[in-house]
């Protein structure tokens, strides 16, 4: 493989924390709610998303913003100090945003809220191959320079912005989480499939496919209420999840990225059945 090849297929992966993306972290609305994320897989484990004071949890937007922050960490190399440099203009054009001034103090909210929202696990977030009991978070740092002199002349345009200036960011992806990508406790995804997908809650459960993937499995059954629970989704009722549930279904089907996905109930309980679709190249 030439040197541009390599540099095309790493452009085109998106390397996650496996143990990260099997927990639950987004909402999937933007919703006000501001009450923690609890979610325990096993007796004994538990895991929380604590909102910060006045805010709200990581929601559908967050979600995007997370995955893209990953994305240009891996495409830079993994630089040891999980630092990624990047334009706010840049970064909403990279997710397919429209960047004005509305979306700009959408995305810093966003960075904001990855560094603010506090991580708890008790057994349940593996960290380089052990189970961490403690607090932590997404992002270590970020800061956004508002004086750009080389885009004084752009600065027009955006007359929402307070200050009236696009800005460079410089954000630090936290040791937890990039620890574990450098140990190769990851998921591998496909930035173009990823993005083709309309739905947050397709984006996500394309995302716990790759956990399952990375598992050795070639199908996954779960629990109607434990899938719920990883996502999150905030309905109970399996009608109410399968209405949820069967839009994301069709595209995964349609993108190619399973062959399989169904609900269904096996005595009083049910599940969420998956085939995956070999790797998207």
């Amino acid at each position: 493989m030439t040197l541009a090849e390599r540099r095309r297929a790493m452009v085109r992966t998106i390397l996650l924390d496996r143990s990260l993306e099997a927990l639950p972290l987004f909402r999937l609305s933007d919703s006000a709610d501001d009450g923690a994320i609890t979610y325990a897989p096993a007796e004994g484990v538990r895991w929380r998303v604590l909102p910060a004071p006045g805010d709200r949890l990581p929601g559908t937007f967050d979600q995007d913003v997370y995955v893209e922050l990953m994305h240009r960490w891996h495409d830079a190399g993994h630089p040891g100090d999980g630092v990624v440099h990047f334009t706010l203009h840049d970064f909403l054009r990279s997710m397919g945003r429209r960047a004005d001034g509305r979306t700009y103090e959408l995305l810093r909210g966003a960075l904001a809220r990855l560094e603010r929202t506090t991580l708890e696990s008790n057994g349940a977030y593996v960290s380089r191959g052990a189970a961490l009991a403690g607090r932590f978070t997404v992002l270590s740092s970020i800061a956004i320079d508002r004086r750009r002199a080389g885009d004084r002349d752009q600065f027009p345009l955006f007359p929402a912005l307070p200050a009236g200036e696009p800005g460079d960011a410089r954000v630090i992806i936290g040791p937890e989480v990039r620890g574990n990508v450098a140990a190769g406790h990851n998921v591998t995804l496909s930035a173009v499939h990823y993005r083709a997908l309309p739905s947050p809650v397709a984006r996500r459960l394309y995302r716990l496919l790759e956990v399952a993937r990375e598992g050795g499995m070639v199908a996954w059954r779960v629990p109607l209420e434990r899938l719920a629970g990883q996502m999150p989704l905030a309905q109970r009722y399996p009608s109410h999840l399968q209405r949820v549930l069967q839009p994301a279904h069709e595209m995964l089907l349609t993108a190619g990225l399973v062959r399989l996905a169904a609900i269904k109930q096996v005595k009083r309980q049910w599940f969420a059945e998956y085939a995956l679709a070999p790797r998207a190249p």
